[in-house]
């Protein structure tokens, strides 16, 4: 059987976007441990609560889906958005410097 080629309509990457709540301990063991899982698949970090991976079907997107979807706290709420390569091409992604903290007191005086 022949391997179907490479489209970008079938490729897809998956955005698996939630809020758990952090408010007990063990709510934020739980969130850490489901951002760990989704790392520890493959995903990487967009934002915060948002994770993107490439998946080279539906087929595997559908896997990952199920394998997400199992490991979720189940509190809270979470989203899986599945778009194809060919949508993601035309995504816009802005990403600027990182806001650096000012130290309150320097760390040495300068006279003139």
């Amino acid at each position: 059987m022949q391997r179907p080629a490479l489209s970008a309509y079938r490729m897809a990457w998956l955005y698996v976007m939630f809020d758990l709540p952090v408010g007990t301990k063990a709510e934020r063991k739980a969130a850490t441990k489901f951002r760990q899982f989704l790392l520890d698949r493959g995903f990487e970090m967009a934002q915060y609560s948002v994770y993107l991976r490439f998946a080279e079907t539906r087929e595997a997107a559908e896997t990952q889906i199920a394998h997400v979807g199992a490991a979720w706290p189940g509190k809270g709420s979470l989203h899986i958005v599945t778009i194809t390569d060919k949508q993601y091409a035309n995504a816009r992604i802005f990403t600027g410097k990182k806001r650096e903290r000012r130290s309150e007191i320097p760390d040495q005086f300068m006279l003139f």
